[in-house]
């Protein structure tokens, strides 16, 4: 979690320099479409700023409250990021409707688009690592920043090549076009982190390659148990949950089924990160599918 707060502190700083850099090159052109690439940095300051708090409400150890640990703060984090970047797309369109009224051509745009260019340079090169920590951490906030910059970096090299050909061409208004591409463009990316973020809070399941390995673990791990069945995953954060029923012979002790248990719960925590893992002992009489060894 140290690591990953870390990470989330780094991205405010990057944020803040790209937006300045992006903020620079819009009052050196007065291109709308350059606005909008700045208004996008801010939704990432905005949105950085939050992932920072949320990582550290969900570092919080689970307490009388809050039993199951805070590990979804980071969904809603990752919601504000999807609200925000709605925001900023509507914003663009209002600056895109009044430019239509009065285009005008834009100013010194090379100083202006190379300004933008070192912005989009350190946009890429964050971007990948942002992506690849979440990954590796499997932290939400960070997998949603880092999906939001690579739509920031794609839309910041379209604006570029576009803004260049508005201003060697005089045609002012491909400049508001641009403008409009880039806010729909935040629309999808906003939707797509929404999307996400909702599935994690409503305890979504975790992937199909996840839920097989663990499948394999009970069925490998549970020698001496009949079967089990209902078996239920969810995932908060990074914190995955798996709990289900485990059938053992009616007149197995107490202490050896509890045995199963131990030994299913440590091979799942070495194999599967951050996993908290209920089980249930039902007596044979249970078994759901009679003769299956287990799953």
């Amino acid at each position: 979690m140290a690591q990953t707060s870390r990470i989330a502190l780094i991205n405010v700083g990057v944020s803040l320099l790209v937006l300045g850099l992006k903020y620079v090159a819009f009052l050196l052109t007065g291109s709308i479409a350059l606005y909008s690439d700045a208004l996008e940095s801010i939704v990432n300051v905005g949105t950085s700023v939050a992932a920072v708090l949320a990582l550290r409400v969900s570092a919080k150890p689970a307490d009388a409250a809050h039993p199951y640990g805070y590990a979804k703060a980071e969904y809603f984090s990752a919601v504000i990021v999807g609200v925000l970047i709605v925001v900023a797309a509507i914003s663009i369109f209002r600056e895109v409707y009044l430019g239509w009224q009065d285009p005008h051509p834009l100013d010194a745009p090379l100083r202006g688009l190379l300004v933008n260019a070192a912005a989009g340079v350190v946009n890429a090169i964050w971007c990948v690592v942002l992506l690849r920590e979440g990954r590796r951490l499997r932290s939400p906030a960070l997998t949603a920043d880092g999906r939001h910059l690579m739509t920031d970096v794609v839309s910041s090299a379209g604006v570029l090549a576009g803004v260049a050909v508005a201003a060697m061409s005089g045609w002012a208004r491909l400049d508001l076009i641009l403008a409009g591409l880039v806010a729909l463009n935040i629309l999808w990316s906003g939707w797509s982190v929404l999307k996400e973020s909702v599935g994690g809070l409503l305890d979504q399941a975790v992937p199909a390659d996840t839920l097989s390995r663990i499948r394999r673990i009970i069925a490998a791990e549970a020698t001496g148990a009949i079967e089990a069945h209902d078996l239920r995953t969810r995932q908060a954060g990074r914190t995955i949950f798996v709990d289900f029923h485990l059938v053992v012979p009616g007149d197995m002790p107490v202490s050896e089924a509890h045995t199963i248990c131990d030994r299913i719960e440590d091979a799942l925590e070495a194999e599967v990160a951050d996993v908290l893992v209920t089980i249930h002992v039902e007596p044979e009489a249970k078994a759901k599918q009679h003769g299956v060894p287990v799953l």
